[in-house]
């Protein structure tokens, strides 16, 4: 070869399999992992096929499960999916994987449903945007594409300030099964070439409570948290009826396993989103659903329910079960892994598979293994052939994950930080394993619910009891960072309320001002008295980033094959948690001050 050189430079400066292996909901979105298109293809075909039957109208809706073991690439398949669909535009996609709380599933669902219509679709713009100049191209008998629709928007906004209302009235002429008028004008707000419009009109309609002078400027209605979450399933079904007067919609509910927890009536993760699955395919129009599980999942949750027969009627019409891999797959997948590495280091190897033997490949294929497996197997032996290399510095289990993690948080934390369950996990598993540690004159005791009745749930996250100068301190953490109005007052009453829950000191958790001669500042005010002693910590991005990686690993760790015991050693070995500024703060005396780097949620 007349590469030599550069071949062996580009395998001893990169094991390209040298990664987290692990499909994470971040990874559906973008092109993470090499596809190889001849693993599972029974499956892609079948589901592919799902998809133009609804589109061409020969059945309105189809359920598709998945059933595969893990490592079996239930998540690589889904990826693919995406990918198609991006490229060619036959449907929009929507993915489900992250469930804070299987209490109001249909307000989470409507969360992951606007998130995901905020990714790229096949015209180069959201989703989202897609759907909004569909809806206008009808109403107006034009033409226009999402881009020259943006345009236009800014265009005719700058003459007419009520250019929304206008069109919201004149789509309504030819929708007359939308129930709330505001919905239509959301998704035409999602035009706005001005990006705190665009994301105040997706907060709107992913269900959250928006400050009231960017609500009155929307001309959309706020209502209260009852009511969001009762209105929730009337939201997704009118949306998704929207979008299938112009395509089909794919649903996709993956990783329900790793939802480790169950709802108040004791239905698990897997059990709750397939009864919602169900309650969907009942109610839209025209869609194919897709949820992926274990095999066990299937037979032990799903058909042990009291209504299995019509659950499984509608979201298993079709059933697809993933295989393992043969020795002709195995060599697939190797080599376009390989190929996308030396095509990115322009060189040439000798062979598909080097510096593998294909021999050795072919006899993992005896095994029956899974794609992560032989992968591993492939990052373990990752070699210059016959040279000695001294072996590198092993690293931590947990680090690969840890930096796929806080990678991923880059792009995606505008979302998370205003999700109030998920930095209140992340907070909790925190201080969860400083349990027995002193930090900031606190000796941390245990970590606890606050006993509530319903009516009060959902604002108090958790509470911190330990030991200060012998005296009990017990610490109530109330996270509320994606909230205002009426919420976010409902919130502080209950935080200033250190009697009824118990409490010596209320903290609250938040990044963004609150307005003055509102409720809510008059509680704060008194949270931050003399009397209560309480504390505003002010929640900062780069802070809250590594505890929520933390606490997605945590989650995931069956798929990253990771303990429980590992993660928490690699927290304490770089001192993740310890040093956290954020964690230090909610501990230290309370100063009493608002936070002068509060941010106005008006900018």
């Amino acid at each position: 070869m007349s590469n030599d050189n550069g071949l062996i430079n580009a395998i001893k400066s990169h094991n390209p399999f040298d990664r987290p292996l692990v499909v994470r909901s971040q990874d559906i979105w973008v092109t993470g992992f090499p596809d190889v298109p001849s693993l599972n293809v029974h499956a892609s075909d079948a589901i592919f096929d799902a998809i133009e039957k609804v589109r061409t109208k020969q059945q309105p809706v189809i359920g598709i499960t998945i059933k595969a073991e893990r490592g079996l690439g239930k998540s690589h398949l889904i990826s693919r999916i995406r990918r198609q669909l991006q490229t060619d535009g036959s449907a929009l996609f929507v993915y489900t994987s992250e469930i804070n709380d299987l209490n109001r599933i249909k307000a989470e669902f409507l969360r992951n449903l606007a998130n995901s219509l905020k990714h790229i679709g096949s015209q180069g713009m959201s989703q989202w945007r897609e759907l909004a100049t569909a809806i206008f191209n009808e109403a107006y008998n034009k033409i226009f594409t999402p881009e020259q629709m943006v345009r236009h928007f800014s265009e005719v906004l700058k003459v007419n300030s009520k250019v929304v209302e206008h069109w919201t009235d004149r789509v309504l002429g030819i929708k007359h099964d939308i129930e709330n008028p505001d919905i239509i004008a959301a998704i035409l707000w999602t035009l706005s070439s001005n990006p705190s419009e665009e994301r105040y009109a997706i907060n709107w309609l992913a269900g959250q409570e928006l400050p009231q002078s960017r609500a009155d400027a929307l001309g959309l209605a706020n209502s209260s948290a009852q009511d969001r979450e009762a209105q929730a399933f009337s939201t997704v079904r009118q949306i998704l009826d929207l979008i299938s007067d112009y395509k089909p919609i794919v649903i996709c509910f993956d990783e329900l396993e790793s939802i480790l927890m169950c709802n108040d009536a004791g239905f698990t993760a897997s059990q709750v989103t397939a009864i919602l699955a169900k309650d969907l395919y009942d109610k839209i129009k025209r869609g194919v659903f897709i949820t992926a599980m274990f095999p066990q999942t299937w037979t032990d949750q799903i058909r042990a329910l009291k209504e299995a027969e019509s659950v499984t009627d509608r979201i298993a019409q079709r059933s697809i079960e993933l295989t393992y891999l043969k020795s002709e797959d195995i060599i697939a997948l190797v080599s376009q892994w390989l190929k996308d590495f030396y095509d990115q280091h322009e060189v040439t190897p000798p062979h598909s598979v080097y510096p593998f033997d294909e021999e050795k490949l072919r006899e993992l294929g005896k095994e029956k293994p899974m794609v992560r497996k032989v992968l591993q197997w492939c990052a373990e032996n990752w070699s210059i052939p016959t040279e000695i290399i001294t072996p590198p510095l092993l690293k931590h289990p947990v680090e690969s994950a840890f930096n796929k993690e806080m990678a991923a948080l880059k792009s995606k934390i505008k979302d998370d930080i205003e999700d109030n369950n998920k930095l209140a996990n992340a907070l909790r598993f925190g201080f969860s394993n400083l349990v027995g540690q002193t930090l900031e004159n606190v000796k941390i005791m245990e970590i606890v619910d606050v006993k509530t009745r319903s009516v009060d749930q959902g604002y108090i996250n958790f509470k911190i009891v330990g030991e200060e100068n012998a005296n009990i301190v017990k610490i109530g953490i109330a996270v509320l960072e994606g909230v205002s109005g009426m919420f976010l007052q409902a919130g502080l009453k209950r935080l200033i309320e250190y009697k009824k829950f118990d409490l010596t000191r209320g903290c609250l958790v938040r990044s963004k001002n609150i307005s003055s001669g509102s409720k809510a500042k008059q509680y704060l005010e008194k949270l931050l008295s003399k009397h209560l002693g309480g504390e505003w910590v002010l929640l900062k991005s780069e802070e809250i980033q590594p505890l929520l990686a933390i606490d997605y690993i945590r989650k995931a760790r069956n798929d990253y094959e990771l303990t429980e015991a590992q993660i928490v050693d690699f927290a304490r070995e770089n001192r993740i948690i310890l040093d956290n500024n954020l964690i230090r703060e909610i501990l230290s005396d309370p100063s009493g001050r608002i936070p002068e780097d509060a941010i106005d949620e008006n900018i």
